[in-house]
């Protein structure tokens, strides 16, 4: 981050970088230990629901599945419509309570009175795709987070058979349910399987519909719904901590980890890897849009509200 010649502070971080065959085309740091990817795994969990048999008539609902959503109005209110067709309620989600992530959501659930939720929490979506999942295989929702329940049985199975390789570790994740330990290759190997699935198999069923609705994947103005939006093609999950994994078909696949879970710093090396592999060099297909990647490639710093400097990526290999 540098203003006026000088670097304030540095992120450091590890960052992998995939060409279209999988085979390794660049790496930063340590791309092979286990990190817990948190939300970036999301869409690897939706693609063991799906296995499991977990069917939803509009992409929509598949899109908020696998969001980490801003909790606004449009994120609920489909949340809540999921819920109903099996039956359910808010009660029924074992995530807990919260105020939204974003912050203007936030803001207007103070102003009108309210507080926490459990369907305001950014992992609402998952939780009731979980639910729905169990209802469609014949499993009890009861404790349907618990690592031993047959739906995260399947769902890790499922997320390793993407990563091609098994998890290292089974924490909890901030949501309550559990978060599988990967490589950050492993990681960044699952997303370009996604991207290039068949269409109508269950890898891109899921990459499809989030790219189609970028805005229920996260919301609006943050980072994975931009980068879904200024790169035709590109799927985008951040996850906490500072981990963000993307993948353009017939281009490659990044994954990285802040060392200090800032999840600013994530975006700038992410936009820089992007342009590594081709992309914003101006052989891109019709529909890039070059100013967003720019912005993403390089957000301002604020000071007093006012731009002071920018936040750059220093990539220095292994």
């Amino acid at each position: 981050m540098a203003r006026s010649g000088f670097v304030e502070s540095r992120h450091h971080g590890s960052l992998v970088v995939l060409a279209a065959d999988g085979s390794l085309r660049e790496r930063f740091g340590d791309v092979e230990s286990p990190v817990f990817p948190r939300s970036a795994n999301k869409p690897l969990q939706a693609i063991g629901m799906l296995w499991a048999g977990l069917r939803l008539a509009d992409p929509a609902d598949l899109a908020v599945v696998c969001a980490s959503h801003s909790g606004e109005d449009f994120h609920l209110a489909r949340v809540a419509a999921l819920l109903r067709t099996a039956g359910l309620t808010e009660a029924a989600l074992r995530c807990p309570p919260e105020l939204p992530v974003g912050a203007a959501a936030a803001a207007e659930v103070l102003r009108a009175g309210g507080g926490p939720s459990r369907l305001q929490m950014n992992c609402s979506g998952k939780h009731a795709g979980m639910l729905l999942t169990c209802r469609a295989a014949g499993w009890p929702v009861e404790e349907y987070w618990h690592p031993e329940h047959p739906l995260q049985e399947r769902i890790r199975a499922a997320v390793e058979e993407c990563a091609g390789e098994p998890a290292a570790a089974v924490g909890v994740d901030g949501c309550g349910a559990p978060v599988l330990a990967l490589s950050l290759t492993a990681v960044a190997r699952a997303f370009l399987r996604l991207v290039h699935g068949l269409a109508g198999s269950v890898e891109r069923t899921v990459a499809d519909a989030m790219r189609a609705y970028p805005e229920l994947v996260a919301g609006t103005g943050r980072a994975d719904t931009r980068l879904m939006r200024a790169v035709p093609g590109l799927l985008a999950k951040v996850g906490a901590e500072g981990v963000l994994a993307v993948a353009v078909p017939g281009v490659g696949a990044i994954a990285v980890k802040i060392d200090d879970g800032a999840q600013r710093a994530a975006v700038p090396p992410v936009v820089a890897a992007l342009r590594q592999l081709g992309v914003g060099t101006g052989t891109d297909a019709e529909g890039l849009d070059p100013t967003a990647l720019a912005e993403l490639g390089e957000p301002p710093v604020l000071g007093g509200g006012q731009p002071v400097g920018t936040l750059r990526a220093l990539c220095r290999p292994s």
